[in-house]
């Protein structure tokens, strides 16, 4: 059976792009937040994109890909399972609440603003 070819529907989205923890509009760093032993703590990490946290990658040492130490990345939980964000990333957030991060490259090919930012 061949290939069909097909295009996306326009669908608008919120994004917001990420530069280091409490970034993202949600991420409520410094606001109260419930502990789940009781009683409040104030928020120090994300809460859409939280702290990068590997066995495995140093945090002083650098991501090879955008050049920043791994102190300076986040962590974000998708659909698909945790994503590294680095630096410069656009948090994407769905038509269902869903969200995933997106290289700068990658979002400007495929996204453009809507209404007043696109004047």
């Amino acid at each position: 059976m061949p290939y069909e070819t097909w295009r996306k529907k326009p669908v608008d989205v919120q994004a917001a792009q990420w530069w280091r923890n409490g970034d993202h509009p949600e991420d409520g760093v410094g606001e109260l937040a419930p502990d789940p032993a009781g009683g409040e703590y104030r928020r120090v990490e994300g809460a859409v994109v939280g702290f990068f946290r590997h066995p495995g990658y140093p945090g002083d040492e650098t991501h090879e890909r955008c050049g920043r130490t791994w102190h300076e990345h986040g962590w974000i939980d998708t659909l698909e399972g945790g994503h590294r964000v680095c630096p410069g990333d656009w948090i994407v957030t769905g038509v269902q609440g869903e969200r995933w991060p997106v290289k700068p490259d990658i979002f400007r090919a495929t996204y453009e603003p809507v209404g007043e930012r696109a004047a």
